[in-house]
């Protein structure tokens, strides 16, 4: 009896398949100049099974969501979905190098969860608590007081608030078929 080991990869693998690399998506991308693979490199690199190299790439998690290679894609591919499910996979596997952004975007989803929209102080105070780093504030407090002195910011107490969106989050996540 031997365990069969799942391929995280295989979905991405199977959106991109038919892809000819011809570049056109990294010809497209306004944020190929950051990236340090680029994106028809990253395709392949999906092709090839090659989940290590991907993953301590940070192309797809530079990708804005901004749907030009989709919309230039010869082929019609799924590009954008395809690096969604790339940063989806970071996130599940908690991988090192994106556990910054991941608990920044979950301290992000959390204060618009309680309140319909950011509050940025509470999300900043969630965001720093899930870091555990006790001066990670102090890298930012700088700015803070900048942002407050012009209005930017305003000092609110954290609350519960009164989760008018909870129906559509537990939508979501039925529909993603989560927890």
């Amino acid at each position: 009896d031997f365990a069969v080991v799942s391929d995280p990869l295989a979905p991405v693998r199977e959106m991109i398949q038919s892809c000819i690399q011809c570049g056109t998506c990294t010809g497209s991308c306004p944020n190929a100049f950051a990236m340090d693979t680029t994106p028809r490199k990253l395709w392949r690199m999906v092709m090839m099974g090659q989940k290590d190299a991907i993953f301590q790439s940070k192309t797809f998690a530079l990708c804005s969501d901004c749907y030009y290679c989709t919309l230039r894609c010869p082929r019609g591919l799924p590009l954008t979905e395809s690096m969604d499910a790339l940063k989806q996979i970071a996130a599940k596997e908690n991988l090192k190098l994106y556990k910054k952004s991941v608990r920044f975007y979950k301290s992000f989803m959390e204060s618009v969860r309680r309140h319909g929209r950011v509050r940025e102080m509470e999300f900043m105070t969630l965001y720093f608590f899930s870091m555990k780093d006790p001066f990670l504030p102090l890298n930012f407090s700088l700015l803070g007081m900048k942002l407050m002195s012009k209005g930017k910011v305003s000092v609110e107490i954290p609350s519960k608030g009164k989760r008018r969106l909870e129906p559509l989050f537990r939508k979501v996540a039925e529909l993603e078929d989560r927890p």
